[in-house]
């Protein structure tokens, strides 16, 4: 038998057979080992029971699908604002640029949900823009970009600009909340995730220019549309007007009925002074 001190403790349990001179020295290592068991046996129970009543929930990212965001855009170039997105009406997705400059962030397939809900996905469906670390591309009113509207790092601010003669590069200031005053800067449209009420300006801005934030009309149009979005109203206006024009359409189709219906009467007494004149 080995000589170690779990080999001799093992050796005088043999040797004792289990009886009363064993339970007498029993070592106190043997009843460490039965509590031990128990309370892992009624820790498991217990913690069996918790996580049957309280089912684990899976977190969901915002905005999930269904979610309505409003965001407050601006665009700017050397120092000088440019003209506000123009809506496209064609468009069928969840990253719909409103009145004002605002887009309504409305997720309607998973693509564009959770994480996916970035600056780079709503670029990516907007017709004519186009934003990397090195080029900033506009559309103009048409939703195309020209050469006059794409810039790229390095080149110089005209000289009709605030900044004429610098060069410029590519920028995304983003404030999270209204709340926030300094701008977070980025050249990484996929890093900029959309939150409720949150402001982004893309600019073309020489090395430490700080962008502007949308103006206040744009900011007050988006937290009107928190209370009242653009999407159940116009919903609402295409009800009514199609209800209008069912009606009218069943008015005049019962106009002839009855106009029909009257000239009989006419076939009728014409007959009667027919009869009459021959009588004579």
């Amino acid at each position: 038998m080995a000589n170690s001190n779990t080999g001799k403790w093992v050796s005088r349990v043999g040797s004792s057979g289990g009886g009363k001179a064993y339970r007498r020295s029993r070592p106190v290592n043997y009843y460490g080992i039965v509590a031990v068991i128990v309370i892992l046996g009624l820790s498991s129970v217990v913690y069996a029971r918790y996580a049957y009543q309280h089912p684990h929930k899976a977190v969901v990212v915002q905005p999930a699908i269904g979610t309505k965001w409003f965001v407050s855009l601006a665009t700017e170039v050397c120092g000088e604002a440019q003209p506000f997105f123009t809506s496209d009406p064609t468009y069928v997705g969840g990253n719909i640029v409103e009145a004002n400059n605002v887009l309504q962030v409305d997720p309607t397939v998973k693509s564009e949900a959770g994480k996916n809900a970035t600056l780079a996905k709503f670029a990516s469906e907007f017709a004519g823009l186009s934003i990397s670390p090195t080029k900033l591309a506009l559309p103009n009113s048409v939703g195309v970009a020209t050469k006059a509207t794409t810039y790229t790092n390095g080149e110089t601010c005209p000289s009709t600009s605030k900044y004429k003669g610098e060069k410029g590069v590519v920028k995304i200031a983003y404030w999270k909340n209204l709340a926030q005053n300094t701008p977070t800067i980025t050249t990484n449209a996929a890093s900029v995730h959309f939150n409720q009420a949150m402001r982004v300006t893309l600019a073309f801005d020489p090395v430490g220019v700080t962008p502007v934030a949308p103006t206040s009309s744009t900011v007050a149009t988006m937290v009107g549309y928190e209370t009242n979005p653009p999407s159940s109203t116009t919903t609402t206006t295409a009800v009514t007007t199609t209800s209008i024009v069912k009606k009218v359409t069943i008015t005049t189709s019962t106009t002839p009925a009855t106009s029909t219906t009257t000239t009989k009467p006419k076939t009728t007494t014409t007959t009667s002074a027919t009869t009459t004149t021959t009588g004579g």
